[in-house]
């Protein structure tokens, strides 16, 4: 499989679509894209929605990745409730948010355990990006290693 970046050169930052299970290894790592691309856009690409990839799943998401569940089935849904334009969420929509955003922790703490690596946590200096996903990938199986030992 040749490996195809979707990063311009001239974008300031890189993002990667991850996919973590709970005990905080990771399943799945995106190619590199512009820091202005959209996740729902990456997560579309990645996983085009006409298969079901995620219907034996539990699915925990962010905000990013609001209309999720009207592309992709799935076993369950741990989404946030956005707050309306020009309204307040009320208390037990605040008290579901904070219940699912402990849910999604283990994702958050499988990110975090990716930047102990300095190459990921320093500026990016990298010119060629096809080195950046080379990187990336050795880094999640150093975390993966790190969790399994």
């Amino acid at each position: 499989m040749v490996k195809k970046s979707s990063v311009a050169p001239l974008g300031d930052t890189v993002k990667t679509t991850v996919i973590s299970s709970k005990n905080k290894k990771i399943r799945f790592m995106s190619y590199c894209w512009v820091g202005c691309t959209h996740d729902f856009t990456m997560l579309k690409k990645e996983f085009p929605p006409k298969h079901k990839w995620f219907k034996k799943f539990k699915v925990r998401l962010d905000l990013g990745y609001q209309g999720f569940e009207k592309d992709y089935p799935c076993k369950e849904l741990y989404l946030p409730k956005k707050k309306p334009k020009g309204s307040h969420l009320s208390e037990e929509e605040k008290a579901s948010n904070k219940l699912k955003a402990k849910e999604r922790i283990a994702v958050e703490h499988s990110l975090s355990g990716l930047k102990r690596y300095r190459v990921l946590s320093n500026r990016l200096r990298i010119k060629n990006f096809g080195h950046y996903n080379d990187i990336l990938e050795v880094c999640a199986g150093l975390w993966n290693f790190y969790l399994s030992h």
